[in-house]
C-alpha cells in the first residue's frame, strides 16, 4: 500500500508522467523545430536558437522586422520565456494553436535594454501559454544586425 500510495504521488509530481515534466520545450532534442526564418546565414542558421548552445546563434541580415517561427509539433503549455540576444531593441512573441503555423495571435511585446557587450538575457514569465508554434518578431534592434543566441520555454506538454 505504501508503494502503490509513493507511485500515485509522483505521478502527480510529474516524475513518472512525461506530460507533467517541466522541460525546455524549445530544445531541437525536444523536438522543436525552425521551420521558418525570414533570413539565414550558412555560418549562423536559425537551427543554432535552440540547439541549446548560447555560443551559436542565428543572425539577422539587416533590415527589421525579422523573424523566425518555432513548431512544437505537439500543444504545449508555456510558464517562461528566456530569450538570450544581441542588439534586440524591440521583440514581439506570437503564439498559434492551430495544427498548421497559422492563426498567430498577439502575445508577449517587450522593448530590451542595450547591453554593450554582453547578451541580453530577457526572462518573461508567461500567462496563458499555451500554443503549438511560436512566432518571434524581431520588429527593431540597436544597429543594423541582431542575433538570437538561444529561446528557451519551461513548461509542459499540454
Amino acid at each position: 500500500m505504501v508503494l502503490g500510495f509513493k507511485l500515485q504521488s509522483l505521478c502527480l509530481l510529474g516524475r513518472l508522467n512525461p506530460k507533467m515534466r517541466k522541460a525546455d520545450l524549445c530544445l531541437s532534442s525536444e523536438g522543436a523545430e525552425v521551420i521558418l526564418a525570414s533570413s539565414s546565414d550558412e555560418k549562423h542558421p536559425p537551427e543554432n536558437i535552440i540547439d541549446g548552445n548560447a555560443e551559436t546563434f542565428w543572425t539577422t541580415t539587416g533590415m527589421f522586422p525579422q523573424e523566425f517561427i518555432i513548431s512544437f509539433h505537439k500543444h504545449v503549455k508555456i510558464e517562461k520565456l528566456i530569450i538570450q540576444s544581441y542588439l534586440v531593441r524591440t521583440l514581439r512573441v506570437e503564439k498559434s494553436t492551430s495544427k498548421e503555423p497559422v492563426g498567430f495571435e498577439h502575445w508577449i511585446e517587450k522593448d530590451l535594454v542595450h547591453t554593450e557587450g554582453q547578451l541580453q538575457n530577457e526572462e518573461i514569465m508567461a500567462h496563458d501559454g499555451h500554443a503549438t508554434y511560436l512566432r518571434v518578431i524581431i520588429l527593431s534592434a540597436f544597429d543594423h544586425f541582431a542575433s538570437v543566441h538561444s529561446i528557451s520555454a519551461e513548461g509542459t506538454v499540454a
